[in-house]
């Protein structure tokens, strides 16, 4: 078994961040880590998505969602 620690989804949520946004951003994330892994050559045994998600739940990047009422 691993031991790798998953963040609650329900933490990393802000206040009107919906889970579909979160899915999004965080897959969005992964895509732009990989990369610049990719093009940096950098050889790692952590997953993108984990790193994304690590981004979002250490509040490095966020999720800015347009208010449809605007």
């Amino acid at each position: 078994m691993s031991n790798i620690i998953r963040p609650s989804i329900d933490d990393m949520l802000a206040n009107k961040t919906t889970r579909y946004a979160l899915v999004v951003g965080v897959a969005k994330r992964a895509r732009e880590i990989s990369g610049q892994i990719q093009s940096q050559g950098i050889i790692t045994d952590e997953k993108p998505v984990l790193m994304a998600i690590e981004d979002f739940k250490q509040h490095r990047y966020s999720i800015i969602e347009q208010d449809i009422n605007e």
